[in-house]
């Protein structure tokens, strides 16, 4: 695995790990910015990442990547309720594939 891989990686990691530590989303106008910043982080880099390594894979790539351009270009479109929902269900087991992919790549 070559550096831009791990850092891409890590970009991911430190992200789910910043926004599973706000559960106030829904109640705080400022959380839901930085939530929001790191999910496009995660989009981003999920984008580099693959760019750099395309024999890799994450299972919701497209989902990932198509959530970030919403959040970048179509701001005004966001529901609370479906960030809370993707935060909710597929965060960990996101944060489960980032993590292997570290740890049996290095």
């Amino acid at each position: 695995m070559t550096d831009k891989e791990k850092k891409y990686l890590s970009d991911m990691l430190i992200s789910i790990n910043h926004i599973a530590s706000f559960d106030q989303y829904k109640r705080n106008f400022m959380v839901k910015g930085v939530v929001e910043r790191h999910l496009g982080i995660i989009g981003e880099a999920v984008n580099k990442f693959l760019k750099e390594s395309p024999i890799n894979v994450f299972l919701n790539a497209r989902q990932i990547i198509s959530l970030r351009n919403r959040l970048i270009h179509s701001y005004d479109t966001i529901d609370d309720k479906i960030i809370w929902s993707i935060i909710k269900r597929h965060l960990t087991p996101f944060k489960g594939e980032v993590e292997r992919k570290l740890v049996s790549n290095e």
